[in-house]
């Protein structure tokens, strides 16, 4: 059983306390199962070897939890069906070999983020909207036994004095951690799926977060080595445009990546992946995405990525794009194309050099070329809602034109939202970048036709 979470009047919300007969249930029910699942498990731990069983393969595992779970229920004469039996026997094996009751959840292509906030309330994230799972968590120390599991083999901790943790799983989806007392409930975990077939441009075009037409200046605009950010909020799909745009990039070019997790998986031949390093347990040796920039200058890259700007890497990104790394794509969190450059610049002030505002915003005119914003829509649905120049300076202010733009025009009998992207009529100054390199983009384009 699922519950679909939408965007709903107050008055529709439960009351404080959770009762009454029209409230919504936001706590997955009480599994009947679990006393009976916790026991026999305790007792197939202690007739079996745990190590000898982490070392077996998954069918084989299988079979032997089959066995001695029949011998347990035959002891205790207990009758299952034959679904609850298969039911019980794949969750105590996703207990000992996986993450539990997350272990479902992780192997549904559905899902695309999970989110444990109690041991009784697992919600994730389909197409955009979330539901509460009906997995649970026997309980709060259940859930840090898991914690355990997922940090462990990274060398990682989290307790009392380091109650966060970012972390990834063998998969590489990224993993956020936070205990009490910092979370005030219970042990929180959430976890950003990696897609095992990283999408293409044909999927965004069927999902509707960008047209065939974007696509095709997409692709010249990166051939073009235009410098793009790639801008919008939490979940609203920035990396997985930005690995759909480096596609694009020639196979014939040295592309140097750095990430804060990693998460891109780029398809081209010539790539060098560079991660940060989190301080050991004495907290030193810390190695942040600014000292991997720095070092990517001196890999000839003919491209950097940066998964995303956060801090004073930004401060080197911008020198790098201005010194002849054309080309370069980076993501930022932001709610606007003009947000997305107001914070760069905060970027680069972090980086502690005292710079004055105009200079700052000179070097960023002559860096960044395009912002490609994404929105999260209220029906879940991701879609790039501006494509915008950074056309240059007038006086101290950075000066922008919408090239394109995401025009709502309704909403239809499903609550889908309806519009497209449309061209403003004004054409970039990059364009004439295009006909330099021989790039030719449909007549009419930036006029809509």
């Amino acid at each position: 059983m699922e519950l679909r979470v939408q965007s709903r009047l107050r008055e529709e919300l439960p009351p404080p306390n959770g009762h009454g007969a029209d409230a919504l249930q936001f706590e997955a029910p009480p599994d009947p199962l679990s006393e009976l699942k916790f026991r026999m498990q305790s007792g197939l731990l202690q007739q079996l070897d745990l190590a000898k069983l982490n070392g077996r393969a998954r069918p084989e595992l299988q079979e032997v939890v089959t066995h001695t779970i029949a011998a347990l229920l035959q002891e205790e004469d207990v009758v299952l069906s034959r679904h609850e039996r298969q039911r019980m026997i794949a969750e105590i094996v996703d207990e000992i070999l996986g993450l539990g009751p997350l272990e479902p959840l992780l192997k549904d292509p559905t899902v695309s983020e999970i989110m444990v906030n109690r041991p009784n309330q697992i919600y994730v994230e389909r197409q955009g909207m979330l539901h509460l799972s009906d997995k649970a968590f026997r309980d709060e120390s259940h859930i840090m036994h898991i914690i355990d599991r997922i940090i462990s083999p990274l060398g990682r901790r989290v307790d009392e004095t380091s109650p966060m943790v970012d972390a990834r799983l063998a998969d590489g989806s990224r993993v956020n951690i936070i205990i009490p007392p910092l979370a005030l409930d219970s042990p929180t975990i959430t976890i950003r799926k990696f897609s095992k077939d990283p999408f293409t441009a044909d999927d965004l075009i069927s999902f509707g977060t960008i047209s065939p037409e974007m696509v095709e200046f997409c692709r010249a605009c990166i051939a073009a080595k235009l410098n793009v950010v790639i801008s919008g909020g939490t979940g609203t799909g920035k990396t997985t445009l930005l690995n759909v745009l480096s596609c694009f990039i020639p196979w014939n070019e040295r592309i140097v990546t750095i990430e804060d997790p990693a998460e891109l998986q780029l398809r081209q031949p010539h790539v060098v992946r560079l991660e940060t390093k989190p301080p050991n347990i004495e907290g030193k040796g810390a190695i942040v995405q600014r000292d991997l920039v720095r070092n990517a200058l001196r890999m000839r890259p003919d491209r950097i990525i940066v998964g995303e700007v956060r801090s004073g890497e930004a401060f080197d990104m911008l020198q790098a794009m201005n010194t002849g790394h054309e080309g370069s794509l980076t993501t930022v969190h932001s709610n606007s194309p003009r947000d997305a450059l107001a914070r760069i610049e905060n970027m680069v002030l972090m980086a502690g050099l005292e710079l004055p505002i105009k200079a700052i915003r000179d070097q960023m005119a002559s860096a960044l070329q395009l912002i490609l914003h994404l929105n999260r829509l209220q029906d879940g649905s991701r879609r790039v809602t501006h494509v915008t120049e950074v056309v240059g300076m007038e006086g101290q202010i950075i000066t922008l034109q919408d090239i394109f733009e995401f025009k709502q025009e309704g909403i239809d009998a499903d609550g889908r939202v309806v519009g497209r992207m449309r061209a403003t009529g004004l054409r970039p100054k990059f364009a004439e970048k295009f006909e330099r390199m021989g790039i030719h983009l449909p007549g009419g384009v930036f006029l809509g036709l």
